[in-house]
């Protein structure tokens, strides 16, 4: 059994890897950044007993040692980290480089950089060393995007901080493999969640789901198998890999 902190947990992709860990029979930490009722509502989905929840903006760097010290706390240790909060693409956020004002441009940068890179790399750093203390391996996944490598025309520093999260991973998978801890990333495409929602139902939906050869876009459980999968012992060969679930909508 694994004691597992999976940031922005509280509904959509983070939500279904917590489940996933659940039902492995690992006790896990939710985390969320504004709505506890959501993250109570996860805790309360899962199997098995003895998890917890925490709660704050990762972006803020007291907050996301808090985090990590109430985490461990929770549960006297932890073995497993996902960093999966992030400010994610909304109409509301969009900053395309020939259509948004400069002051817009600071707004969405500093506040998808503060969360989607930093606060992650905190976390990230905060765990690592409490992983190298206790001696006992351990994992990491980072959950990135498609968008890394294709770019994204509206969001462009939505992509570069999960290009960033992803090199930071293959940088913190040289450094803690001797003391047998992995670090990977998942980099989905268009997944369908409760944010999604809206644009997969609109005039967007079928141009969307028509860029993978499927048909379809992918579904939380897919991607918290494949996380599942890389936080497992088994995985541990596939530290530093950036593993693509798009179906096939995109190919690097």
């Amino acid at each position: 059994m694994a004691h597992a902190l999976v940031t922005g947990s509280s509904r959509g992709i983070g939500r279904a890897i917590a489940q996933a860990f659940a039902r492995r029979g690992d006790r896990v930490v939710v985390h969320y950044g504004r709505d506890r009722d959501a993250a109570e509502e996860t805790v309360a989905s899962l199997d098995g007993s003895g998890h917890a929840v925490v709660g704050g903006d990762i972006g803020d760097p007291t907050v996301a040692q808090r985090i990590v010290d109430e985490a461990i706390t929770a549960l006297g240790h932890l073995d497993v980290l996902v960093n999966n909060a992030a400010v994610a693409p909304t109409a509301a956020n969009g900053h395309r480089v020939d259509a948004t004002t400069y002051a817009d441009w600071q707004q969405s940068w500093a506040r998808m950089v503060s969360v989607n890179l930093v606060g992650a790399s905190n976390v990230s750093m905060l765990v690592a060393q409490h992983l190298v203390a206790r001696g006992e391996g351990g994992a990491i996944v980072n959950v990135g995007s498609r968008g890394a490598f294709r770019g994204e025309l509206d969001h462009p520093a939505y992509a570069a901080t999960k290009a960033g999260l992803q090199a930071l991973g293959q940088s913190l998978a040289l450094a803690l493999a001797p003391h047998g801890i992995a670090v990977a990333s998942v980099a989905p495409g268009m997944v369908s969640t409760d944010r999604q929602a809206a644009k997969l139902d609109g005039a967007q939906g079928d141009s969307i789901r028509g860029q993978s050869p499927f048909g379809r876009v992918g579904i939380p459980e897919e991607v918290a198998a494949a996380v599942a999968y890389l936080t497992s012992p088994e995985a541990i060969w596939a530290s530093g890999t950036v593993l693509d679930l798009n179906g096939a909508s995109y190919f690097r």
